[in-house]
């Protein structure tokens, strides 16, 4: 007779997680998955790290819709993206109806408070990707956002005076600009606005000050959507001001090898920053010792009017719309998305 043998229990812990809502107790479930092989940092080590940026972490990502990228195995693994509310999530996740590029509207994830990011930690989040809209008014940004993006050829050195040059075009458009590192090689400046304008327009204001930027800096900086155009130069990528994309967002970890975080850094830290240096290991350390520079950024909000009347400007002299990605549907004045290599060209007549 075979004797019955009782099934080993998941490997699991109970972390102790604060917040606005007290102390929650969060259940991470194979708390010694190594997530990042280079350092051997785990599931369980990741979900210390939330809790330990909490604070700033929920201030710049909360109240947001939120798409997850998920690594079962690690970061060297397969990922995907969950953006609506899976079985099993937690009372204390919400989620809200947004309006995708498609016109379908499902519901998005959203989290109000540390314990959420570190439920979705659980679920083997690694990087988290907000939009810049809030939940309650999701069809209308409160952040113009604006990514530099170093081209093969150049590095995040080169991003630094495009970014530098950038705040005094957003200033001159009467916006307050900051700034944070991306996690690899770029960096990203958001202004705080007022949300009376949806992506389209918001969009439209990003790429009046790329326009802007490119014509102060032209030999550094590109607005080039065709990659065969960018040459070496920083990419200002607009498109990624439309609904539904997004960029890592504060605080989080980016799914590289030494474990990077997109990190708020002040205007002065700026041309001595070293990207590389922050870290799951080294941002809450940071944090303690001088704060957070985003801290109350969205409590003085600026107009895009301005922007916009340098877009009008730019249409009245024959610069139009630029392309949108390709999983968009074709919109209004959008120029042909065929790359220029390989555009048919007019016959000699």
């Amino acid at each position: 007779m075979t004797a019955y043998v009782e099934p080993m229990a998941s490997e699991a812990e109970l972390l102790d997680v604060p917040g606005d809502a007290g102390v929650r107790s969060v259940r991470v479930s194979s708390p010694s998955r190594v997530l990042w092989p280079e350092l051997g940092f785990t599931k369980l080590d990741l979900a210390k790290y939330i809790v330990a940026v909490g604070g700033p972490f929920v201030e710049a990502n909360g109240d947001r819709p939120v798409s997850l990228q998920r690594f079962p195995d690690g970061i060297d693994g397969e990922q995907f993206f969950s953006k609506n509310p899976p079985k099993g999530t937690p009372d204390y996740v919400r989620a809200v109806p947004v309006v995708y590029p498609s016109a379908r509207s499902h519901p998005q994830l959203v989290i109000d408070e540390p314990a959420g990011a570190v439920w979705a930690v659980q679920m083997n989040t690694v990087v988290f990707h907000p939009w810049a809209s809030r939940a309650e008014a999701s069809d209308f940004p409160d952040q113009l956002r604006i990514d530099l993006d170093p081209q093969p050829g150049t590095d995040f050195t080169d991003a630094v005076p495009a970014a530098i040059e950038l705040r005094k075009v957003l200033e001159e458009a009467g916006l307050t600009p900051f700034i944070k590192t991306s996690g690899n090689r770029g960096l990203h400046v958001f202004a705080p606005i007022e949300p009376t304008h949806e992506f389209l327009d918001v969009r439209h204001a990003v790429i009046a000050a790329a326009r802007e930027l490119e014509r102060r800096m032209p030999k550094a900086v590109t607005t080039a959507w065709w990659k065969e155009e960018r040459g070496e130069r920083v990419f200002v990528d607009f498109n990624q001001a439309n609904r539904d994309r997004t960029m890592a967002g504060a605080y989080s970890p980016r799914a590289l090898g030494h474990a990077p975080v997109s990190t708020p850094i002040t205007w002065d830290e700026l041309p001595s920053v070293d990207p590389r240096v922050f870290t799951v290991l080294t941002v809450p350390s940071r944090l303690a010792k001088i704060g957070d520079p985003w801290a109350g950024m969205s409590a003085t909000p600026g107009s895009i009017d301005a922007l916009l009347s340098w877009w009008e400007r730019d249409l009245a002299a024959g610069l139009g719309e630029l392309p949108f990605p390709p999983d968009y549907p074709k919109m209004p004045g959008e120029p042909p998305r065929v790359q220029p290599s390989k555009a048919r060209k007019p016959q000699a007549e």
